[in-house]
């Protein structure tokens, strides 16, 4: 049977996919054996750990937890922390909540850095109070809930079109001061970290001059990234989702002292968005079209739901 890989080549596909992806590689790296996907590879950092979970309720306790616990180690060490914080996924917060109230730590010594926003072209995003916004969903899912231990409002940063250039600066004084910088990420559909796309990589001679860029407003989205949107936060209604976003870019995310990783894309039937993302992210190798290769050879962990794992075969729903 002709496949997309055999017939890409003069398709409509041909310019869809960002020029720089090595589809044959993708693909083959989605072609092992689920219980293969733990499997230590060359590339990755002797303390990066790929973490299974069975349920998204597992996912979040667990996801949570790691970041509660480096939250009180810098507590406990008399150290600043900055926390590089996403919206999506999302459970992991109430358990970050939960342990923090359990064990009676409080979070004024971190400081948050939400790593991107909705924006248009030029960067304006939205009232911070607009349903839509990260910061609104912020404030409902971890700010506001951990109550008297929360992060002092002016240790929350978020990515607008006035704070997100005073980022490098501010992460820099806090780095000096003795922080400690924890990423804390989901993987998009086509591999970015934030809004980090793969086709901003053809803007750069070289893999040195994309590692320097710290951030970018009113960044254009590959289309897939508006669709896996469309279906995760905007109920399938793709004509509501923003075209443009601003993020933090490599420059920030790859001197992160450690990470804390969540890939939980299933959909229930049998169906799933994000197997090909976390595979890839796992096995394609340090690639600036491909973001989230880069992750692996971090320490941290990355938790999954098993699920992904596939087997990433053909199957009607």
């Amino acid at each position: 049977m002709t496949t997309m890989l055999d017939t890409l080549k003069g398709s409509l596909l041909e310019h869809f996919y960002p020029s720089g992806w090595d589809l044959a590689k993708i693909d083959a790296c989605c072609s092992h054996a689920p219980e293969t996907v733990t499997e230590r590879q060359a590339h990755w950092h002797p303390q990066f750990e790929p973490v299974p979970c069975t349920t998204l309720d597992d996912f979040a306790v667990l996801m949570g937890h790691e970041i509660a616990l480096e939250i009180r180690q810098a507590r406990d060490e008399g150290r600043k922390l900055i926390l590089i914080l996403p919206v999506g996924p999302m459970g992991m917060y109430r358990w970050v909540v939960y342990f923090l109230k359990a064990w009676n730590v409080s979070a004024s010594h971190v400081y948050g850095f939400n790593m991107d926003e909705w924006a248009d072209a030029q960067g304006n995003t939205l009232p911070g109070s607009d349903q839509a916004a990260f910061q609104n969903a912020m404030l409902n899912a971890f700010y506001g809930p951990l109550g008297s231990l929360a992060v002092p409002e002016g240790q929350r940063f978020f990515a607008t079109r006035a704070l997100l250039p005073q980022y490098p600066e501010r992460i820099a004084a806090l780095r000096a001061e003795g922080a400690r910088q924890v990423l804390v990420f989901g993987v998009g559909r086509v591999f970015h970290i934030a809004f980090w796309e793969p086709h901003f990589a053809a803007e750069f001679a070289n893999i040195a001059e994309w590692k320097t860029q710290t951030y970018r407003l009113g960044a254009k989205l590959h289309p897939l990234t508006i669709e896996q949107n469309a279906i995760t936060s905007f109920k399938s209604r793709y004509t509501l989702v923003p075209c443009c976003a601003n993020t933090i870019g490599p420059g920030i995310f790859l001197h992160s002292d450690r990470i804390i990783g969540g890939c939980d894309g299933t959909l229930g039937r049998g169906m799933q968005w994000q197997g090909v993302s976390l595979w890839v992210t796992l096995r394609y190798g340090p690639d600036m079209w491909v973001p989230a290769s880069f992750m692996p050879t971090l320490p941290g962990k990355l938790f999954f739901m098993q699920e992904l794992a596939g087997p990433l075969t053909a199957e009607a729903n």
